[in-house]
């Protein structure tokens, strides 16, 4: 695992976390921003997954 999946995977626990909170409190801007983090961080663990395979490939 490199620092993009791992920071990606964490962005998008924090999201989901973010968004129950908001929902919780009945806060549509919270769960928006825990979306947006949600959907951030599953592009920068892809992002991390892609690196990873241009690793693998060039060993």
């Amino acid at each position: 695992m490199n620092k993009d999946q791992i920071n990606g995977k964490l962005q998008d626990i924090g999201g989901k976390i973010q968004e129950e909170a908001g929902k919780l409190v009945g806060s549509e801007e919270q769960q928006a921003k825990g979306l947006k983090n949600q959907v951030e961080g599953k592009t920068q663990e892809k992002m991390g997954d892609l690196k990873e395979k241009i690793h693998d490939a060039t060993k």
